[in-house]
């Protein structure tokens, strides 16, 4: 009945669930019911909620070789993160936000052929694991919702204004260098009105997590344990970057550190962080760039044409071209690319210009070598390498990187103020500390 509310719905399905453990247990014999670890908004999160996200979570560890947290503090944590996830879902249902079957279909198809195998060979392969493939669509659907959302809310609000650029071009001409730092983070979230009351307690458990951070504890364990980041369960790990590329606050404390050490405990609008330097690397930055001419054919992937099926024809394309056939023909017979009527051609590509996968290929081959078949996610590829040469980055060019760089460095910082925003926003009832 589509005026049932979700939360209705789901106390139902709860009930009826008790029904059928309850009739199956022997006369006398206690039964426990599934009980509800928080209300967030018009939803519940239940028990088997928690149990079910803890499990993986524990094989995800386990498989990393991270030596695991107690359960019941990695439990408080992954609680937070179902919380925030709801929080986020509920919100952009109100809005209006849906993702349709056809687009997740879509998207599904995308992973089972990164996975080298058709819809419904995946679809048995999952269900091999144990995993229901109605439940995996649902969790696909969500992750969408949340990545729109966020692409929404965030992304597409934040603005990096000329004069920004322009006091960052000249910051990089004074500063020259171009070191590389891998770091870690934890952060422990405040909420956005949180009393002073909460923040001492968050405070300690910061101090708490430093400490024994500093007694040389592995980081991963502590960010599992502690951290509300979303990379908690990846160590908390940013990658290598340049420090403009790194938060502000994050920069500052990285540039100060040797690796291997740890920061103070440092405080923002977001809540408190440590961040730990892990590695540093390279030097000054080089001016100029790399570029690739190249050309490709490809065939796409959808519901008529497997990844077999455009893997096979590439081959026979390819094998037409090795000997002799011009590539230039081939691509304006066959690629469904809109560079297919100008014989497949890229012009002067960029580093980053195209996704990894297309990039990495590229980048192995010689000028005039053809490439085996490449998969990316717009389907199935040939690439031929025209010619290279070391260009000097352009004014414009510049700008462009320096707008990305400003981005990168404001969206996280943008993205957890929101988050914690719309949290405040909403009902939560975090019954798991009630215990």
């Amino acid at each position: 009945m589509k005026t049932m509310n979700s939360f209705l719905r789901r106390l139902i399905l709860s009930l009826c669930c008790l029904a059928v453990v309850s009739a199956s247990a022997a006369p006398g014999e206690p039964v426990e019911a599934d009980r509800i670890v928080a209300v967030v908004g018009s939803e519940v999160i239940t028990g088997y909620d928690l149990r079910t996200r803890l499990d993986a979570a524990l094989r995800q560890l386990q498989k990393q070789g991270t030596p695991l947290p107690p359960q019941d503090v990695l439990e408080r944590q992954l609680l937070e993160r179902l919380i925030m996830e709801q929080v986020q879902l509920q919100y952009a249902r109100e809005s209006g936000m849906r993702v349709d079957d056809v687009q997740l279909d879509q998207a599904i198809g995308r992973i089972a052929a990164n996975n080298k195998m058709s819809p419904q060979m995946f679809r048995l392969a999952l269900e091999g694991d144990g995993i229901p493939y109605a439940a995996f669509r649902e969790e696909i659907r969500n992750e969408m919702l949340m990545v729109r959302l966020r692409e929404r809310e965030v992304d597409g609000k934040l603005v990096i204004s000329d004069s920004e650029i322009d006091n960052y071009l000249a910051e990089q001409k004074v500063a020259g260098g171009g070191e590389e730092y891998q770091i870690a983070h934890i952060l422990l979230r405040a909420p956005e009105s949180a009393s002073p009351e909460q923040l001492k307690k968050l405070r300690l458990r910061g101090e708490e997590a430093l400490k024994r951070a500093r007694a040389g504890e592995n980081f991963s364990v502590l960010t599992a344990a502690y951290s509300d980041a979303q990379d908690a369960l990846q160590g908390g790990s940013f990658g290598w970057r340049t420090l403009d590329r790194l938060p502000a606050l994050y920069a500052e404390a990285a540039a100060a550190l040797k690796a291997g050490e740890t920061s103070e405990l440092l405080r923002s609008a977001a809540g408190f962080h440590i961040v730990k330097l892990v590695a540093k690397r390279g030097g000054a930055a080089s001016v100029s760039v790399r570029q690739t001419r190249a050309r490709h054919i490809l065939v796409r992937i959808n519901e008529v044409v497997s990844a077999d099926d455009a893997r096979h024809k590439l081959e026979l394309v390819r094998e037409r071209i090795v000997n002799g056939v011009d590539f230039a023909e081939q691509a304006r017979l066959y690629s469904q690319d809109g560079s297919g009527p100008k014989g497949g051609e890229l012009g002067w590509l960029n580093p980053g210009d195209t996704v990894p996968e297309f990039e990495r290929a590229m980048d192995a081959l010689a000028p005039g070598e053809v490439s085996p078949i490449v998969q990316s996610p717009f389907g199935m590829h040939l690439i031929q390498v025209m010619e290279r040469r070391e260009r000097d980055v352009s004014d414009e060019r510049q700008r462009m990187n320096a707008r990305q760089t400003l981005r990168e460095r404001k969206l996280d910082e943008s993205y957890q103020d929101w988050l914690r925003q719309l949290r405040d926003r909403t009902y939560v009832e975090n019954r798991l500390e009630e215990r």
